[in-house]
């Protein structure tokens, strides 16, 4: 048996090189766009040969959407860190605040979610419908929370506040402009209630969402086959 089929078998080896792959993916995607972006270049870029990337993933396409992918995981993962930090994180504008300076940081994760064409290319016409439910569903989750503990304002159905939530963020996104203080302060004034709330409790309300966080973290991590961090 070859050395090289000898690494390819070695879970942590071909762990490494999947990451070295994704990373240099990232670089040119964000570099030249989805259109302007070969397998040959990726392989290139980490001093490989092509048919070794296609050992990881079959197309270029299931290549570019791992990227994404993974950018979703460190957006969610850094929104985790801060809950984990700051219990006062979970309150839906400071959890709006993190939430979109994850993304906004992130060039690549703010393209696949305003469906940018010359980063996404043809992956904006092939949306991951199950991680969309899956993000719906904890999204809808953390809503019910926050209602629940008379966080929320009351004169309006849950779902509606969702619904308007969502748009104030992606309005935001779309503006282009790191005004994450700014949505934090809309988010407050339109959709939240402000009742004094005990350290405790509010401590139970965080563990809560990162447990949430958590599990959308590892289904998503799961379908999308990506190496450990």
């Amino acid at each position: 048996m070859s050395t090289n089929v000898e690494r390819l078998r070695d879970p942590q080896q071909r762990a490494e090189r999947a990451t070295r792959i994704l990373d240099m993916a990232a670089d040119l995607l964000l570099r030249h766009g989805y259109r302007r972006v070969t397998m040959d270049d990726v392989a290139d870029g980490v001093g490989i040969g092509k048919g070794t990337v296609y050992l990881h993933w079959k197309t270029r396409e299931q290549l570019f959407g791992a990227v994404f992918a993974r950018e979703v995981l460190y957006a969610m993962d850094e929104l985790r860190q801060a809950l984990r930090q700051d219990p006062q994180v979970c309150l839906l504008h400071n959890f709006a605040r993190a939430y979109f300076l994850a993304i906004t940081n992130r060039p690549l994760l703010r393209g696949l979610l305003l469906d940018d064409a010359h980063l996404v290319g043809k992956l904006t016409s092939s949306p991951d419908t199950a991680r969309d439910e899956r993000h719906a569903t904890m999204a809808r989750d953390y809503l019910d929370l926050l209602a629940k503990h008379g966080l929320l304002r009351d004169d309006l159905p849950v779902d509606q506040i969702g619904y308007a939530y969502q748009a104030t963020f992606e309005g935001f996104l779309r503006a282009g402009e790191q005004h994450a203080d700014l949505l934090a302060r809309t988010v407050q004034r339109a959709f939240e209630r402000e009742p004094a709330i005990p350290d405790t409790t509010l401590r139970e309300i965080s563990t809560a969402t990162v447990t949430l966080l958590t599990a959308l973290i590892d289904a998503d991590r799961t379908a999308s086959g990506l190496p450990q961090p």
